[in-house]
């Protein structure tokens, strides 16, 4: 018997396994999910792939994260789809089907946690994790109208989580409200070892926001006025090093021969069918040289001490948490794939720096959720949270 109505198709259909959880804690009456890369005793780990999936077996341990949760007195009510091996940032799955959007049911929900995101913003639990790799939380979040965060690399643990790419996983989460996302941030963050002092130094990344379309400045307009009169004024910064193709590329490579050293012995002993995009990325993934990948670390260490100055100990970037609003269910693989491009360039900022990003859901357009987002120093994770409750209570 399933342990949610999932009428959103946000679950994996496992059989119910008893999860227990503290009687009392931090996170006592909130119920949650667990994108379907996090191992939980009772139950497979299926990583969007029917032959992952098969080959799993039954879990005997719980990922030391979601165990944190269930400690601290959160109820768990089931895996959530994710997209196959989690490379992709649409949300659908050609083996699984695609989650509802809570936010905009006419559109994707983004991915590849989607079936968090589905849940949470669907009302079918209060809070969710997922991972975030190449935009797979902040995605999401834009999409569905959500709170989520890629936090701080590694200051969440994936251990018992399925790898992609292990120097930029990490471990974010959704809610739809900021009072639940910072009760669910005091357990799985904890303090922040040097934390932004209250007044911090916001500033404007204008070639991020050249970025984007006119008609989604605009939609922002208001949402950046708010932040500022919660925030203060902010300053205008160029935030690129070098040029958004070297930023994109050093990614790309990364991510790449990364998800190719995690899941290539795999695809080519078993050839496994793969969905649409995911077959493309994998087979690309397998070609990147050794000279690309090298030249993306080198520039990766340049951009952490461009993004380390330029954020000092105060600064915090307010920026768009993706180009624009989700992507009709009817746009093609070829306009999804343009889209995709084009977020990664935003995307890349937290995850080639390794940076914590919050992205808030604020603004709105097309009848559709847009997000905004909050990106600071190393370590600042718990700070931004703090902020956002800041610009929630404006």
């Amino acid at each position: 018997m399933p342990l949610v109505d999932d009428t959103c198709h946000a679950f994996l259909p496992y059989p119910d396994a008893v999860v227990a959880h503290a009687p009392s804690g931090r996170l006592s009456g909130l119920s949650f999910a667990a994108k379907d890369l996090f191992d939980v005793a009772g139950y497979p780990t299926g990583g969007g792939n029917p032959l992952l999936l098969a080959q799993s077996g039954i879990k005997a341990t719980t990922a030391p994260t979601v165990r944190k949760l269930l400690d601290a007195g959160a109820r768990f009510v089931g895996k959530t789809h994710t997209d196959e091996l989690a490379f992709s940032m649409n949300g659908r799955n050609a083996h699984f089907g695609t989650p509802r959007n809570g936010g905009a049911p006419d559109r994707i929900p983004g991915g590849s946690s989607s079936g968090s995101a589905s849940a949470v913003s669907n009302g079918l639990c209060d809070f969710a994790l997922g991972t975030d790799t190449g935009g797979s939380v902040r995605a999401p979040a834009n999409h569905c109208g959500l709170y989520g965060i890629r936090p701080t690399h590694a200051r969440i643990s994936l251990a018992g989580a399925l790898d992609m790419a292990p120097s930029l996983d990490t471990c974010g989460f959704f809610t739809r409200d900021a009072a639940t996302f910072a009760r669910v941030a005091d357990v799985l963050l904890g303090q922040d070892a040097k934390p932004l002092p209250e007044r911090v130094r916001l500033l404007r990344p204008d070639d991020l926001w050249a970025l984007l379309e006119a008609d989604v400045r605009a939609a922002l307009a208001g949402v950046c006025t708010r932040i500022e009169s919660a925030l203060g004024r902010s300053s205008p910064c160029n935030a690129v090093l070098d040029s958004l193709d070297a930023l994109y590329w050093s990614t790309r490579h990364i991510q790449g021969r990364e998800a190719w050293q995690t899941y290539g012995a795999f695809l080519e002993r078993h050839e496994p069918p793969l969905g649409p995009g995911v077959a493309e990325r994998y087979a690309w993934s397998r070609t990147v040289t050794d000279a690309q990948v090298d030249s993306g670390k080198a520039y990766r260490t340049r951009f952490r001490a461009h993004m380390t100055a330029l954020l000092g100990a105060d600064g915090v970037l307010l920026m768009p948490t993706m180009p624009d609003v989700a992507p009709l269910l009817s746009s093609s693989d070829d306009a999804l794939e343009s889209y995709r491009n084009r977020a990664i360039r935003l995307l890349s900022f937290s995850g080639l720096s390794g940076f914590p990003q919050l992205s808030l859901p604020l603004a709105r357009r097309l009848d559709a959720p847009l997000g905004i987002s909050l990106l600071g120093p190393a370590g600042s994770d718990r700070s931004l949270v703090r902020l956002a409750e800041a610009i929630a209570a404006q």
